[in-house]
């Protein structure tokens, strides 16, 4: 989980290399949502056994609402 800032934007993904992602979203490698938003800042992150843990939970964290 990235945000941009304090009770900012939020960005959620899933990755098999953290650190290499983390880096992209940085320095703005590809254009997009983090690029747009200024979504920088690692706040949260999870490891899985398997992929289909992670996505499955990567779901259910985008249906949270902050109130």
């Amino acid at each position: 989980m990235l945000a941009s800032q304090p009770n900012g934007t939020l960005y959620i993904g899933v990755t098999s290399n953290l650190v290499k992602r983390i880096w992209e979203h940085k320095i703005d490698v590809v254009d997009g949502f983090t690029k747009k938003y200024g979504v920088h800042t690692l706040v949260w992150y999870e490891t899985h056994e398997n992929i289909g843990s992670a996505i499955q939970r990567e779901k259910a964290l985008k249906k949270w609402r902050r109130k």
